[in-house]
Parts: structure tokens; sequence; C-alpha cells
């Protein structure tokens, strides 16, 4: 899929985000990635097999922020 010279990752690599982005409609809160990976504004992945990568962003610091 991938016509990029060197290639992008694989959908099945370790660093398949690292593609380039093929289309991106942040108002819709998805990016197509050239190697065919739909990756979502909540880091969560559909790879082009039907694989769900649930979201994994990292963790906060526990903390709650309130207004005074």
């Amino acid at each position: 899929m991938c016509q990029h010279q060197p290639a992008c990752p694989s959908a099945d690599s370790a660093d398949r985000e690292a593609a380039r982005l093929a289309a991106h409609h942040p108002e819709q809160g998805w990016s197509l990635l050239c190697n065919g990976v739909l990756l979502f504004e909540d880091t969560g992945e559909l790879l082009p097999d039907g694989q769900i990568i649930a979201p994994h962003r990292p963790s906060g610091t526990g903390q709650v922020m309130t207004a005074a």
C-alpha cells in the first residue's frame, strides 16, 4: 500500500503509528495512515485486518485539578 521510500512501517509492526498520513479528519477524530491503519484521536486504532487496538494514552499523575 505504501509508495514512500523508504517504505513506512507495516500495519502489523510495532511502530505502525510512524506511517505517513494518507487522510486527516480532525473534525471527525480520525486519521488514515498510508499503511491502512485508522488512528483515532483517543489513540485507539483499527487495523486493516479488523483488529482493534484499545486507546493507549499515557497515564496521568492521578491528580485532579479543581477551580478555586
